[in-house]
């Protein structure tokens, strides 16, 4: 199993893309290979790279979003639509997007995210009602609309998405293969690595997670780490886990107004940092700390440094973010 990557730093600090001459030029010259090797080839047929029309509508949750969507996207715009079981407008949407991205044949994918389950990307979305549909183009977020509307307007929507992603990122989709439809699974090769002994336990955590089990996932990651100290998807669960246990029942509006009025209070100032963080505001929730590090002294301080230092766990420490929080932290510190 890959760690969990929650940081979501593709939603809240997206990578650079190239420039936009360069991007097309690159899509045109994608454009004039595509038709070189297919003027060789003759009736070979598709590559090797094709994909059968279903996998052009997937599933996506909290664990594999960066795979699935953010990496996904430098290759294909890929439209994001949230969803619920109870909601009836979303039955109505969610087949017409599945219909018009089978028909893009290869330069969109849809990815289905049931809000019930994934609750944190639900937060740093900034979903306030479904159905809502965005999408992601070279790891770039952009919105398109909430709730239903007509298949005309959608319709007009999605090919302006092909042509931003094509003529401003030089992405142009990937390749379809109708005659791929219901071909069996590669077989497991020798050397892949066997099952790891947390295994069982590490995905019974994510299960509760995305359940809203909170309570049911934090012990499992604890369980794992009790005879694992070191192992880190448990960590990095454990602190993803716990940061979504704190925010689960705080009124956003309180909470905020108190941080407001009392800028020395410890407690006040990292339960706002908790809102900020799984709002997606990393670098709000590291500099309002850091300032309360500055201000707070003894116990408090160090109640202040400790959850920052969880925060830390939660983004990752590859995060460039990250770096600079740990360097302010030392400078208020030493």
């Amino acid at each position: 199993m890959q760690p969990r990557n929650m940081s979501m730093s593709g939603v809240v600090d997206l990578a650079a893309v190239k420039a936009a001459g360069e991007a097309k030029a690159k899509a045109e010259q994608a454009r004039a290979e595509a038709a070189r090797q297919a003027g060789q080839g003759g009736g070979a047929g598709p590559s090797a790279g094709a994909v059968p029309p279903s996998a052009l509508v997937i599933d996506v949750d909290e664990a594999g979003f960066e795979r699935d969507v953010l990496q996904l996207s430098a290759e294909v715009p890929v439209v994001l639509d949230f969803w619920a079981e109870w909601c009836q407008p979303c039955k109505q949407l969610s087949p017409l997007l599945e219909r018009l991205t089978v028909e893009a044949n290869g330069r969109l994918v849809l990815a289905k995210v049931d809000v019930d389950a994934n609750q944190m990307l639900m937060q740093q979305f900034q979903i306030q009602g479904i159905p809502a549909v965005f999408a992601v183009v070279a790891g770039q977020v952009l919105p398109l609309f909430q709730g239903v509307a007509p298949e005309e307007q959608i319709r007009e929507t999605l090919a302006q998405l092909v042509q931003v992603a094509e003529e401003r990122f030089g992405i142009i989709g990937i390749e379809v293969d109708p005659n791929a439809e219901g071909a069996a699974p590669a077989a497991p090769t020798e050397t892949e690595a066997p099952a790891g002994p947390y295994d069982a336990l590490l995905e019974a955590a994510v299960v509760a997670l995305d359940a809203g089990d909170l309570g049911g996932a934090v012990q499992a990651y604890k369980n794992v780490l009790v005879d694992d100290p070191a192992n880190t998807e448990a960590k990095l669960g454990l602190a993803q886990a716990e940061l979504l246990a704190r925010v689960q029942h705080m009124n956003p509006q309180a909470v905020r107004a108190a941080a407001a009025e009392n800028p020395k209070d410890p407690a006040a100032q990292i339960a706002a940092a908790d809102l900020d963080l799984v709002g997606g505001h990393v670098e709000d929730a590291f500099g309002r700390l850091v300032d309360t590090v500055r201000v707070t002294f003894g116990e408090d301080r160090d109640a202040v440094r400790l959850r920052l230092l969880e925060m830390f766990e939660v983004i990752g420490a590859d995060d460039p973010r990250v770096s600079a929080a740990r360097t302010a932290l030392a400078r208020v510190l030493f």
